[in-house]
């Protein structure tokens, strides 16, 4: 039961302690569900402010210190009154910033980047996971944590492994094979959020090139969204339409996992995959942004609101980020996720230069 509400942590779903909702709270709509999540939010929304200001005051990247000064208030993590205000930033308000990111691009400029990163994102998912499921057999590790982490590396990270997860044949080892890939792909993905972005530029990456890469290889959308307006408003946009990409990948994949279990070993379950809505959010906001009919002012006020929901959500992600989780679990599965980090780390840079 504690590995199922783990399990249900990841995605937001997290059971808090039974308290009464104060009279205040209870006349309010939803009233229970802010009573529940107002004290993490507000600390992660905190956090945001503060690294803001330090941002705006030492000229430095908002993101990198939402992450680290959120790292710093990890324990607060593990206080049930605030962690279902940290999982709610650090999910709901993080996919509500990446859907309204979609008033900042048009698809003149997606045009602009032709179909390269359409051919490296295909390439980049079917390999990784593909490598994820042999280096497990080779690592003597169960063939369903390299599918799992394989896919989480290649498509969105912890979602991921959670949609494919639910289509696996249900056991304990299942449940601490997810658990465990959470933790591992968070963990390699924030310290990507930190690398990347200065491998980029020290290799002299354009705006452009830096975005697709950034996009093509980092795990979460959070860190993506993070790393790629750590550099530049154009390759945060960028960055954002390749990863989204690869999120789109997520529900074919995820069938096709499912369509070869349920010939090899039967039905599969009931539990439905979720449709990634922030994507239809996302593009449907790029789609009425390329007619030119949303006024300036409203851009405007939705890109900032937008830029406050990921700086919160950042805050939360490392709210969640526990070092210790990950070197705790011994070196087979950590090196499994460090080569399927690193094969799609080559496969993107070598398709950008050969391709883009």
């Amino acid at each position: 039961m504690d590995q199922l509400q783990s399990l249900d942590s990841m995605e937001g779903l997290v059971l808090v302690e039974e308290t009464a909702t104060p009279r205040g709270f209870a006349r309010l709509p939803k009233g229970d569900l802010i009573y529940a999540v107002y004290p993490g939010l507000l600390v992660a929304a905190t956090i945001g402010l503060a690294s803001t200001w330090l941002a705006t005051r030492y000229d430095a990247p908002v993101m990198l210190f939402a992450l680290l000064l959120g790292m710093a208030f990890h324990f607060l993590h593990e206080d049930g009154r605030c962690l279902a205000g940290i999982e709610f930033a650090s999910r709901t308000v993080l996919r509500i910033g990446v859907a309204l990111l979609g008033v900042r691009i048009t698809l003149d400029q997606l045009a602009g980047l032709g179909t390269a990163p359409v051919v490296i994102v295909l390439g980049g998912v079917a390999t990784t996971i593909f490598l994820g499921w042999a280096f497990a057999r080779a690592l003597r590790l169960h063939p369903t944590f390299g599918v799992l982490s394989g896919g989480a590396v290649a498509i969105c990270g912890a979602s991921a492994a959670l949609a494919i997860a639910s289509v696996l044949p249900k056991s304990s080892r299942l449940e601490a094979d997810t658990i465990l890939t959470v933790v591992l792909v968070t963990a390699f993905s924030t310290v990507a959020m930190v690398v990347y972005p200065i491998f980029a530029e020290s290799f002299g990456m354009s705006h452009a090139t830096a975005g697709i890469f950034l996009g093509g290889t980092i795990h979460d959308v959070a860190q993506v969204v993070g790393a790629g307006y750590t550099i530049s408003d154009e390759t945060g946009e960028i960055a954002t339409y390749v990863k989204l990409l690869r999120v789109a990948m997520l529900l074919p994949v995820v069938f096709i996992i499912a369509a070869v279990v349920s010939s090899t070993s039967g039905p599969v379950g009931e539990k439905r995959v979720q449709i990634p809505y922030f994507l239809i959010g996302f593009a449907v906001l790029v789609l009425v942004n390329s007619t030119g009919t949303i006024p300036e002012d409203i851009r405007t006020v939705t890109a900032d609101a937008s830029r406050w929901f990921l700086v919160t959500a950042i805050a939360a992600l490392g709210m969640k980020t526990s070092l210790r989780q990950v070197f705790a679990v011994g070196w087979k599965p950590i090196g499994l996720v460090a080569v399927e980090t690193g094969w799609i780390f080559v496969f993107v840079v070598a398709g950008i230069y050969l391709l883009a």
